[in-house]
């Protein structure tokens, strides 16, 4: 069969698990917004913006990737604002084939113009229950689900946790640590972990990404994470000197054994240096592996991309089909953090015909 067209893939449907509200926003969106409220850019035009930031997040380091973020949290400090980027959000995740994303960012991020945190999470909801109409009225549905995120280097876990749980039945299905993980390790925050796990939670944890597997380790075993946020650095669990037979350590064994969810992103993953190229990627290993993996975008804006973009270039390095291409979305929709029977309907109605209908084709 021959290998899955970039078109081809835009077709097919994709469920996402780690994308970040503010790290997709439109280039054209961050100019306007920044021009209304007087904050400075370092390009003028969207094509100028976009390269910017893509060059930007580019420098190895996951701690200058995040200081691109300065500047789409800036424009994010209003209600019209944030509703504006979740509704543009829900319409071009729509416009890729996703089918199910759940959508993450730190409402602390957004309060430095007055907003109270309630009113933060507010906007956002109603942004993404907009753009979901919209693309549904024309012919692209998507669900969305929203993630809480508490910053690892701030003190507001706990805060952003009971948030979280507060508007768990109106769209939030889960919470979530991000940030710079060096000097900040999940365990900081244990405390919130322990009430949404009181409280019969869903949470995934930045992990695995910008430190190695100690930062794996206390995330599932100290802090019990639903998911692991990258995880990528569990390949240094892995000794792959004679690539036929790969010999797990205790550690990548139990995260496989487990089927704990590796949210990898492999694009972001080359920026910030925890890959040191697509086609070296580690999910070609994990795949091999039987890993539950993931395919994922991160930050849209950051790295250029978007989810059939993501899945092409694994096209491409790894020589991957639409068998393993379905293997990665089931993976993900197995994943995801809503009801079991909601995450079994679109698996068998939406996904598996919708590739079917492409392998088919092929």
């Amino acid at each position: 069969m021959p290998s899955p067209t970039y078109a081809e893939i835009q077709r097919a449907p994709k469920a996402l698990l780690h994308d970040h509200l503010d790290g997709g926003l439109r280039p054209r969106t961050v100019l306007e917004l920044a021009e209304a409220v007087g904050h400075a850019l370092p390009a003028t035009d969207p094509e100028s913006l976009g390269a910017w930031f893509v060059t930007a997040a580019s420098s190895g380091s996951l701690e200058r990737y995040l200081e691109t973020f300065a500047h789409t949290v800036a424009v994010m400090q209003t209600a019209e604002a944030l509703h504006r980027v979740a509704r543009e959000c829900a319409l071009d995740l729509a416009a890729d084939g996703v089918v199910y994303a759940e959508v993450r960012f730190a409402p602390e991020l957004h309060v430095s113009r007055g907003l109270r945190l309630p009113e933060v999470v507010e906007a956002v909801l109603a942004g993404f229950a907009e753009g979901t109409e919209q693309a549904r009225a024309t012919g692209t549905p998507l669900r969305v689900g929203t993630l809480l995120t508490a910053m690892r280097h701030a003190a507001r876990s706990m805060e952003i946790a009971e948030l979280a749980v507060r508007y768990r039945d109106v769209g939030v299905v889960g919470f979530d640590i991000a940030g710079a993980e060096a000097g900040y390790p999940p365990t900081r925050h244990l405390d919130a972990f322990e009430y949404l796990q009181r409280e019969n939670f869903h949470f995934t944890i930045h992990a695995g990404e910008g430190f190695g597997l100690p930062s794996i380790w206390q995330a599932i075993q100290w802090c019990g994470a639903d998911r692991l946020g990258h995880g990528v650095r569990i390949i240094d669990d892995i000794d792959a000197a004679d690539p036929a037979h790969p010999r797990l350590g205790r550690l990548a064994a139990y995260v496989r054994d487990t089927r704990i969810p590796l949210e990898l992103c492999p694009s972001s993953n080359v920026q910030t240096g925890a890959a040191p190229s697509i086609a070296e990627h580690p999910i070609g290993l994990l795949r091999q592996l039987r890993f539950r993996a993931t395919v994922n975008t991160d930050n849209r804006l950051m790295s250029g991309t978007s989810m059939s973009r993501e899945m092409a270039l694994l096209v491409e390095a790894f020589g991957y089909g639409w068998a393993d291409l379905r293997w990665f979305t089931i993976n993900a929709m197995k994943s995801a953090f809503i009801p079991f029977d909601e995450r079994l309907a679109i698996i068998d109605d939406v996904i598996k015909p919708g590739y079917a209908a492409l392998m088919g084709a092929g």
